[in-house]
């Protein structure tokens, strides 16, 4: 079941938009102010985001802006439904990181359309991410060697790349190779037996360790040094 977080201080739209999308299949949490939802969203990371732009304590601009800046932030999708509707704060909100801006008043079947679209693309850059790896693993299987003639023929041999060792703890190199493996945060979660926040937290810290902004950068980078050689063996 795909996860919604829903953003606004409007109760009685949360309670409609939270009733509308939980009746389409949706989990949907659904909070008052940006503050609240950089709450949720670090214990808890959602399939994609609906927030509004006028909040106390935390508006939704600032809200987006402080997402993006968290390496597990940066891909989720993220959806200002606004009353604000001049071509500035559009403008504003897809500079800041938005995928999409909807003016209210809406229509449900819009923003279901939206919704729907925005989950589709997230899932086809995570299988693009998988097929990443896969067409690492299977270059890195083939090398070039010299035969006794001297020509240079494809065959396949075994490497063992010396390798550093990760500078992290167990907890951490856990959910290194897990990740490297194309797991999401949930399904890392469910292996590991650590609650989804756990899950987050490790991968920020290896992230700040290996001096990466993300999870496609540290697939590459653990492709480029060989840890998923390492791994098989």
């Amino acid at each position: 079941m795909k996860k919604i977080l829903v953003v606004d201080d409007d109760r009685i739209l949360r309670r409609v938009l939270q009733n509308s999308l939980e009746q389409q299949g949706y989990q949907v949490t659904a909070v008052s102010s940006g503050k609240d939802a950089l709450e949720i969203f670090n214990q808890d990371v959602p399939d994609i985001i609906v927030s509004d732009v006028s909040m106390p304590e935390m508006n939704g601009f600032e809200f987006c802006r402080q997402l993006r800046s968290q390496p597990s932030g940066k891909l989720v999708p993220f959806i200002f439904l606004s009353a604000k509707s001049d071509l500035n704060d559009r403008i504003q909100g897809h500079s800041i990181g938005a995928d999409d801006y909807l003016t209210k008043p809406f229509e449900m079947k819009e923003l279901l359309a939206k919704i729907e679209a925005l989950i589709e693309r997230s899932r086809r850059v995570h299988a693009e991410i998988v097929h990443l790896i896969e067409q690492l693993v299977s270059s890195g299987s083939t090398n070039f060697v010299e035969n006794s003639r001297g020509d240079s023929s494809p065959k396949t041999v075994k490497q063992t790349p010396q390798i550093e060792p990760l500078p992290l703890t167990p907890a951490e190199e856990r959910v290194f190779w897990e990740t490297i493996q194309g797991f999401t945060n949930k399904q890392i979660s469910e292996r590991l037996f650590i609650s989804p926040r756990t899950v987050q937290t490790h991968l920020s810290n290896i992230l700040n360790k290996l001096n990466l902004s993300n999870r496609t950068q540290l697939v590459r980078f653990a492709y480029e040094q060989g840890y998923e050689k390492a791994q098989s063996r």
